[in-house]
């Protein structure tokens, strides 16, 4: 789909539902929201619309959802890389996979 040929009120509705869709723990979706409408949002020539600026405001929200969904599972992947030999039975039973040690 080419978002060029679209009009403004297609694009907001479809900027909106990304938006919205990222809410149901898909942040990749977020991402693809905020790369997909950035151009638009922030290196149009033009002046903006009613319509542009509410594209800008969900594509900025879609940006700092997913940069914070980033955060949030490094951070977690961290932390629980760094504890899970200390935290015994509780780690092995959110593990998938249990590592079995020096033989």
């Amino acid at each position: 789909m080419d978002i060029t040929k679209v009009t403004d009120d297609e694009k907001l509705k479809l900027c909106k539902w990304y938006f919205m869709v990222g809410f149901l723990c898909l942040p990749f979706v977020w991402a693809v929201n905020f790369c997909w409408f950035f151009d638009i949002s922030f290196r149009s020539k033009t002046e903006l619309n009613d319509q542009q600026k509410s594209i800008r405001k969900y594509t900025v929200l879609s940006g700092i959802g997913a940069f914070l969904w980033l955060s949030a599972a490094i951070i977690w992947m961290a932390v629980f890389q760094r504890y899970r030999a200390e935290w015994g039975e509780f780690a092995d039973n959110i593990s998938f996979i249990i590592p079995l040690g020096k033989v």
